[in-house]
């Protein structure tokens, strides 16, 4: 039966430890992509079946309920014929008694048939009741677990996100550190010191050359004035 069948799928699927299966799933993501699409495609076919099954239910509900107006049409007809007959027999007149008297029991015979008829039907509508109830409630916690499934999918998917993100910072973190770029700035470092080491040495280079100039020119001038004071000596009598 369809509707047996819905149920079984919608009871399955119920009853689905999820996360065991993205446990086992190599793409939790496409795992539960998959898994909402499989309870969005159940969830269209117990719809059709509640609908099929409440349908048939409202059938069953009209018939009874046809049933139900008929006996009592044929309730009222034969007693309607069983008055005639009493009065006609009243007045004597046995035969019409007699015909209206069979008139009752014809109706009455078919006024038990649609009273069975009604018995049949209510039956019928109590057992299609529980299984439309079932049905609902099956539809009902498949939906609740379609959500559950569709919240699920998202914060796999927001996790993962979150992880590749850390995963490209470690991986970028883990190159600096392999590089180590402060090596680098130590041997720029090294090159400045010789620069400035080498600029001093210019320097004091220079400052000695200028020394030495002006050391020469002192003795330039002490030679001078050793000549003039001999001179000056010589020129006395």
């Amino acid at each position: 039966m369809a509707q047996t069948t819905i149920l079984g799928r919608i009871g399955q699927l119920v009853r689905a430890n999820v996360n065991a299966m993205l446990d086992q799933a190599e793409d939790p993501e496409k795992m539960l992509d998959q898994l909402i699409r499989d309870f969005t495609n159940n969830i269209a076919e117990a719809e059709e079946a509640v609908a099929q099954t409440i349908g048939n239910l409202r059938l069953l509900e009209d018939d009874e309920k046809e049933a139900r107006a008929a006996s009592t049409e044929w309730l009222s007809k034969a007693k309607a014929a069983s008055d005639r007959a009493d009065a006609m027999r009243t007045q004597g007149n046995a035969a019409e008694a007699d015909r209206f008297d069979g008139l009752a029991r014809l109706a009455l015979r078919r006024q038990l048939s649609f009273e069975q008829q009604v018995a049949t039907f209510d039956g019928q509508i109590t057992q299609q009741r529980e299984l439309t109830d079932k049905l609902k409630d099956g539809l009902n916690k498949l939906r609740v677990k379609r959500e559950e499934l569709v919240q699920k999918r998202d914060e796999l998917v927001s996790r993962a996100k979150m992880a590749q993100a850390q995963v490209k910072v470690q991986q970028s973190l883990k190159s600096v550190s392999v590089l180590d770029p402060t090596s680098e700035l130590n041997r720029f470092e090294e090159q400045i010191r010789h620069q400035e080491a080498q600029a001093r040495g210019m320097e004091e280079v220079a400052a000695s050359s200028l020394e030495n100039q002006f050391a020469e020119l002192e003795s330039d001038e002490d030679a001078l004035e050793v000549d003039a004071r001999l001179a000056e000596l010589k020129a006395k009598p």
